[in-house]
């Protein structure tokens, strides 16, 4: 894809995208996606706190992550703002043990609970944990997320370093792809994410990258010159993103990874014109 005067000169690929985003921003997404979970509540105070939980161990198989999060949410009594504003470690931390998801233990899920509870008790919401770290004239909400972790990291100072690795900080280089998502849900409108947060702006919103996403945007020429899907990368990604949709660059992680995941074969003229190997037209 070629560039000029800071936007995208290929509008076929453009209307392209847009497609992709068309037939996978639908309510059909929901049901196999980790959003499905703060779907299940209609509190916004519920939705923001399990979707946190949801976002952070949204990885491994899709089946096993579902499950354990609807175990989750039984572990919290179907009431997950309620259990961690209230969260008492002499009384409620039985509730999390034996809880685990891939490398994330009983005691990952006992400090993120209570360190979250006094987050909260500090700042009043989710959404003020991140908001308070960005300006409004911020390009991107990198600043919201690595304030964001500090916050949750060092509220505590028992805290274990081992819960460093549950919370994706751009400093350490990492995509912040589950903590991008995260806000992706509650900032944008739509038939799937929530769009209820005001205090930051979709257009300061991040594609978030991973495998199935840095894989189609690769082959798609949106990503180029670097191997690793790491912080650099996805604020690359996200400025091509940018230039296609200036207020709403995140609308194109369905089209990537709705891709990606679900095995869609691209369109040969724009994998041909990426460099990359070409495929078969998406149908």
């Amino acid at each position: 894809m070629s560039e000029a005067n800071g936007r995208s000169t290929n509008p076929a690929l453009h209307g392209y995208l847009d497609g992709l985003v068309r037939r996978y921003e639908r309510p059909a997404f929901i049901g196999e996606d980790p959003i499905s979970v703060p779907h299940g509540f209609d509190s916004s105070d519920d939705r923001a706190v399990i979707g946190l939980f949801a976002a952070l161990l949204a990885w491994g198989r899709r089946d096993v992550m579902l499950r354990k999060l609807h175990e989750l949410c039984e572990r919290m009594r179907m009431q997950p703002a309620r259990f961690v504003r209230r969260y008492d470690s002499d009384r409620d931390a039985e509730r999390l043990d034996g809880f685990k998801h891939r490398t994330f233990q009983p005691t990952d899920a006992r400090w993120l609970t209570r360190n979250l509870r006094d987050a909260l008790d500090r700042h009043g919401s989710v959404q003020r944990l991140f908001a308070r770290h960005l300006a409004p004239g911020d390009a991107h909400v990198g600043p919201a997320i690595q304030g964001f972790s500090e916050t949750v990291i060092e509220i505590n100072a028992g805290t274990p370093a081992r819960l460093r690795k549950h919370l994706a900080r751009p400093e350490a280089g990492s995509a912040c792809k589950r903590l991008a998502m995260y806000l992706r849900w509650m900032v944008r409108g739509g038939p799937v994410d929530f769009g209820t947060w005001r205090q930051i702006r979709p257009a300061q919103l991040l594609v978030p990258l991973d495998t199935h996403s840095g894989r189609i945007a690769r082959r798609l020429g949106l990503l180029r010159g670097r191997r690793s899907n790491d912080w650099k990368a996805a604020l690359q990604l996200t400025r091509r993103c940018r230039r296609l949709c200036p207020h709403d660059p995140a609308r194109y992680d369905f089209a990537l990874f709705g891709a990606g995941v679900s095995g869609a074969r691209l369109a040969e003229r724009f994998v041909a014109s990426s460099g990359e190997e070409a495929g078969a037209t998406v149908r």
